[in-house]
């Protein structure tokens, strides 16, 4: 069978965390989420732990090798799984050739990249609600919302052009109802 391998990308506040919530239990998918790997293998002490916890430890990025091979191990965990939803990864072309070649070579390519789509000012409200409520400071200021944003833009566009190339890229409207927009998902995954 198939694996239904899916990255999930939309700006900040744009409902990735409640769509990927329904994707994972409607579709039986395992949630891959880069930071989530990087917490978990570090506190588990794993050789790649080790190396990713020396890394940051010296303000260092860990190495797109790296993430590979967390990715890799709980992709093999979770043999029986049908289907990955990527969260958070990848974020730039190197890395989606990087999992694009892991993938392939276990014959379970990415079958869609699903972008929910958001107006900039609704994305803004929307932050800021969160901000009243959460109190998360990175939500409080405008400016810093508005930088978050572009930064999504400018890092996500050449994965759009990436993916698309491949027939993979999906705009999905991200305004509406929860249920309107898992609706959309649910369509352009087929």
């Amino acid at each position: 069978m198939k694996k239904l391998n899916i990255v999930l990308f939309g700006p900040p506040g744009a409902g990735k965390g409640t769509q990927s919530t329904f994707l994972i239990e409607h579709y039986g998918l395992v949630h891959l989420s880069t930071g989530d790997l990087l917490r978990a293998e570090i506190k588990e002490e794993t050789e790649l732990g080790l190396q990713a916890k020396e890394l940051m430890d010296v303000g260092q990025l860990v190495p797109d090798a790296v993430v590979i091979g967390m990715i890799r191990n709980k992709i093999e965990a979770n043999l029986d799984a049908k289907g990955f939803i990527f969260d958070g990864f990848p974020r730039t072309k190197a890395q989606a050739e990087a999992l694009d070649a892991m993938l392939n070579e276990k014959l379970e390519p990415i079958v869609a990249m699903l972008a929910l789509e958001v107006p900039e000012e609704e994305l803004v409200k929307r932050l800021l609600g969160r901000g009243a409520t959460s109190g998360r400071a990175d939500d409080q200021d405008e400016a810093v919302i508005r930088n978050r944003i572009r930064e999504y833009e400018s890092k996500t566009a050449p994965l759009k052009d990436y993916y698309g190339a491949q027939g993979k890229y999906k705009a999905v409207e991200g305004v509406g109802t929860i249920a309107e927009i898992t609706a959309r998902l649910v369509k352009a995954i087929g």
